[in-house]
């Protein structure tokens, strides 16, 4: 009760005292006849002290719907349960919540957590269980019979057709109320003409599960019904076992009369004004847990890259040395058997290096072999009968595809100790283009290659390796087809069988079988290039 008619507010207290009714009005625990309220006797110094509340946000009316008015609500109550301290502890902050008629989750805890924070309050958690009425059960109250009554009621000692019974009162009465009037002997069912028939004198007979209900609403704890019958309330789903929490709450290290704010932080404001010195702040917790950090997540391309990467290496290969994007184009064409005036060499197609420009050297006697291999042929071949230029073969470029490895590899492979042993060699790297970018295309992308040196293979041996890779990311339907390569033979593609009743092909893969050691083919007619 506060009569504030004709009443001068002089002081801070009285001025949150009406915030707090305006509190309450907003979160209905209380109204408020703001009309009746005369505020024009209110000191200079009580209005300061009520902006300055509202302005740290201590009080004032909600302004963001029931979860801030809540809040509000839950700031307003800490005085009151300071007041209920200084008369002893509290014993079970669910009576005190329905005394005040405050809600006991969202107004009466958060007001004791706040003081809690400040040592202003201790409390102990304590627990009881409690059962809920479901839909289903209160429905029954409210209809004042259980499906088991309902269907009695309608039983003749003649017997009445399932059929009818199921007419008169729904299937699902009929489905749920059978069973219980069997078993109480209430009734008995012929199965060989579809007839139930009332057994039981009606006057007799005791809606037991309703009173049952009914006791449970009145009493949530079960006082006065044993049990089995709560059980079997339970098992028909008609009530429900939860766990209710309250507090005993008990005066802090801290306790005082009234609460003062704590302050969570020092503000620029608080610096600037000098506000921090005398200013109460809330006891650092260095038992908290930090804001979780997170550490970031694998781009999809370096998952593909690591799963492939585990196919290869239990497949038996070795993985090449590729870090190297800058190679020769000795390395990178001339010792693939592309010639010189090729267009890819253009620069409108490759990344040539200014600085360095040229490399310093490759292996001589090797680059010997492939020189004469471009202009006079051999193995069958008759060479492109062209000049082979050194500065040409010597530009450093970024590399347009990892095979310039691939070709490094083996011809290591052939100069090593002991001679050539077989091996299994893959790479999944960068390789770059000169081409023009949009959505869809970079000017540098990934190349997976793999290659297997060793004697007697045959076509069948490369299908086999592709089979296996793709079988292992999980495409098995594979069609293989010949197609053409302008610098391998033979050349094949790969493709994906659609299991569509009309299957369509999609071409995934080209590879091929490379061509022997310094033996370039004749040049071609160009023709397209599979896609």
């Amino acid at each position: 009760d506060l009569s504030c008619r004709g009443s001068t507010l002089n002081d801070a207290t009285t001025m949150a005292a009406v915030e707090s009714l305006k509190v309450n009005a907003t979160s209905k625990f209380a109204t408020l006849d703001v009309a009746s309220l005369d505020v024009s006797h209110v000191t200079p110094a009580a209005a300061k002290a009520s902006a300055a509340g509202k302005k740290s946000g201590s009080s004032g009316a909600a302004s963001a719907g029931p979860a801030a008015g809540f809040e509000d609500a839950a700031d307003a109550f800490v005085g009151t349960l300071l007041s209920e301290l200084g008369g002893g502890p509290v014993g079970n902050s669910l009576e005190l919540a329905e005394r005040f008629g405050v809600d006991h989750q969202e107004v009466l805890v958060r007001a004791l957590k706040t003081l809690e924070a400040a040592l202003y309050a201790t409390s102990n958690k304590l627990e009881f269980d409690v059962f809920e009425l479901s839909a289903e059960g209160a429905a029954i109250i409210a209809k004042g019979k259980t499906p088991e009554k309902v269907l009695f009621d309608v039983l003749t000692p003649e017997g009445v057709a399932t059929s009818e019974l199921e007419r008169l009162v729904g299937k699902e009465c009929v489905k749920i109320g059978l069973g219980p009037n069997m078993k109480n002997k209430w009734a008995s069912n012929d199965k060989a003409k579809s007839t139930v028939k009332r057994i039981a004198d009606p006057a007799s007979v005791v809606d037991t599960v309703l009173e049952q209900l009914k006791a449970l609403a009145a009493s949530p704890q079960g006082q006065g019904l044993a049990k089995k019958d709560i059980d079997g309330l339970i098992k028909r789903k008609l009530a429900a076992k939860k766990k209710r929490t309250f507090f005993e709450i008990a005066r802090g290290p801290s306790y005082a009369p009234t609460f003062e704010k704590q302050e969570a932080e020092i503000t620029i404001g608080m610096v600037q004004s000098g506000e921090w010195k005398d200013a109460q702040f809330k006891a650092y917790n260095f038992e908290a847990d930090g804001a979780p950090v997170g550490g970031g997540y694998f781009h999809p391309l370096l998952k593909v890259r690591a799963e492939f990467r585990r196919i290869l290496m239990g497949m038996g290969f070795q993985e090449m040395p590729t870090n190297r994007w800058v190679e020769s184009s000795f390395w990178n064409f001339d010792s693939l058997f592309q010639p010189q005036s090729h267009p890819a060499r253009d620069a409108h197609d490759t990344f040539f290096i200014k600085n360095p420009a040229s490399t310093l050297k490759v292996p001589e006697d090797y680059y010997q072999r492939v020189k004469a291999q471009h202009e006079t042929g051999g193995h069958g071949s008759i060479g492109y009968r062209t000049v082979f230029k050194q500065e040409e073969a010597f530009k450093n470029l970024l590399r347009t595809h990892t095979t310039a490895i691939s070709a490094q590899m083996l011809y290591k492979l052939a100069q090593q100790e002991g001679g050539f042993t077989p091996k299994k060699y893959f790479s999944i790297d960068r390789v770059f283009r000169n081409e023009s970018m949009d959505k869809t295309h970079l000017c540098e992308f990934h190349q997976v290659e793999g290659l297997v040196a060793d004697y007697d293979l045959s076509l069948k041996d490369l299908i086999g390796q592709i089979r296996t890779f793709f079988e292992a990311i999980g495409i098995t339907q594979l069609r293989f087809k010949p197609a053409f390569n302008p610098y391998t033979e033979p050349s094949m593609e790969v493709k994906k069988i659609d299991c569509l009743p009309d299957p369509s092909l999609l071409s995934i893969i080209s590879f091929a079988l490379p061509p022997p050691p310094a033996a370039p083919r004749r040049p071609e007619r160009p023709r397209p290039r599979p896609g």
